[in-house]
């Protein structure tokens, strides 16, 4: 945090006018900058709220020599720093930052920022969910709901924020130093951004990176391929494991989540305690546990805490039993890893539906948990013909047309008992604006045929 940041008079480009670029707008207009919200788009939505703030709008191509004239760009995590008005104006000397980098700088109270390919939501407002029954007051945001630019003129010295940052924001941090930094695991993702997984896999160890002897890392000890890019880490390491011993940080013994400290273990909480599927989830449950026993929270409110919390939306989500059928909502799978652990949630008889527009990784490393757990696929969207070649001959495979088509069609594939799984391993951007937009069409086409079925009609 770097309190004396001061950008009164100063020319502020804020790029992309999405949730965070304008809540970074908001706060640079009332810190007493000069702004232009900058959006690609051919109209911006809140252009006429923010004209009448005072600050200046320009849709469509970017202005160039504005971007070369400013003393900051601030980019909203949407907009890659290679974009070419932002690469001319980095050229030109000119500071480039994100948005979650901007608020840190004026963010009063300490930060606890968690990162990972999955399981980034689910830990983050676990954590939050603990710190509150421990008494601490929090925050949540970040990449998950609030953007942080919009906390910080609530902010207080106690309080504790807790920050989802992605690899888009981590790739435009300068001085972003958490207390708590929480790496949860790693696979290959947004390859449609990043130029490989070793670019991406950097980008996302920069959450340690300002780190100093006094902070907190905790890491995930059961993937060994964390260990490469943690080696340099400065902070105290404070570890989770579902499967390996550890030293120092928490794990499970004899069916009960237990803190190893100095030599020393004490019984947080039994495993039944937690309510959310999955080994994944699981693991979040581990993640967040460590990150409030630093934080000083008592076993009884962490226990408390994680008893009362059955998950978020869009991550394995139950939406309904259709003739005994489960449907399960885990749209925010959105990458091959994910629809994996997904599937590996339910010991057989799934039927998964799968697809959208690919980002990367490999629909090959979804052939063993599909030959042990599917019963068929459905596959929809642009990434329909790759996940198909790649999966042939394991189970049969439909294509669907729409959300409503897949649905029917694994419905009329799920053997009794089985369970239909929105696991889709790619973003939604080919057919619906997010991943929440397309659990909301998986939902309601469950929620038609429900009725259909009920009715007679099926």
């Amino acid at each position: 945090m770097t309190t004396t940041f001061d950008v009164t008079g100063r020319d502020v480009v804020v790029v992309g006018a999405g949730r965070s670029g304008l809540a970074a707008a908001e706060l640079l207009r009332a810190r007493g900058a000069h702004v232009l919200v900058a959006d690609s788009a051919d109209r911006i939505p809140a252009a006429s709220a923010l004209q009448a703030a005072g600050v200046d709008v320009v849709a469509g191509p970017h202005p160039v020599d504005r971007f070369r004239a400013a003393d900051l760009i601030v980019l909203s995590p949407g907009v890659p720093s290679t974009e070419p008005a932002v690469a001319a104006a980095r050229a030109s000397g000119v500071p480039v930052i994100g948005e979650v980098e901007l608020a840190s700088r004026w963010l009063l109270g300490r930060i606890i920022a968690i990162t990972g390919t999955k399981g980034k939501s689910t830990t983050t407002t676990l954590v939050a969910r603990m710190l509150a029954e421990g008494g601490i007051p929090a925050t949540a945001g970040g990449n998950l709901g609030v953007a942080l630019s919009s906390i910080v003129e609530q902010s207080t010295p106690d309080a504790v924020h807790v920050v989802e940052v992605s690899s888009f924001q981590l790739e435009t941090i300068d001085t972003f130093r958490p207390w708590i930094a929480v790496l949860l695991n790693l696979s290959p993702d947004h390859l449609d951004r990043h130029a490989s997984f070793d670019e991406y896999s950097r980008a996302k160890a920069r959450v340690f990176e300002n780190q100093t002897a006094g902070d907190w890392a905790v890491v995930n000890a059961d993937e060994s391929s964390l260990d490469a890019i943690t080696l340099t880490v400065r902070a105290r390491r404070f570890d989770f494991a579902v499967e390996k011993v550890i030293d120092e940080g928490v794990t499970v013994v004899d069916g009960f989540i237990v803190e190893c400290r100095g030599g020393a273990v004490r019984r947080v909480m039994p495993v039944d305690a937690v309510q959310v599927p999955g080994r994944h989830l699981f693991a979040d449950v581990l993640a967040a546990t460590a990150v409030a026993l630093i934080a000083g929270v008592a076993p009884e409110a962490i226990e408390r805490a994680v008893r009362g919390y059955r998950g978020l939306e869009h991550a394995l989500e139950p939406v309904a039993e259709v003739g005994g059928i489960r449907f399960v909502n885990d749209s925010k799978a959105t990458n091959v890893m994910a629809a994996r652990r997904a599937i590996e949630s339910f010991e057989r008889g799934v039927v998964a539906i799968l697809g959208g527009h690919y980002k990367g990784g490999a629909f090959e490393d979804l052939r063993d948990a599909v030959a042990s757990r599917a019963a068929a696929l459905v596959v929809i969207g642009e990434a329909s013909d790759r996940i198909a070649e790649a999966l042939r001959g394991l189970v049969p495979i439909e294509r669907a047309t729409s959300m409503a088509d897949a649905v029917e069609r694994a419905y009329r594939a799920a053997p009794p008992g089985g369970v239909v799984l929105l696991a889709p391993a790619c973003s939604s951007f080919d057919m619906f604006t997010d991943y929440a937009e397309r659990g909301r069409a998986f939902r309601r086409a469950v929620n038609e045929l429900a009725a259909h079925v009920a009715a007679g009609k099926e």
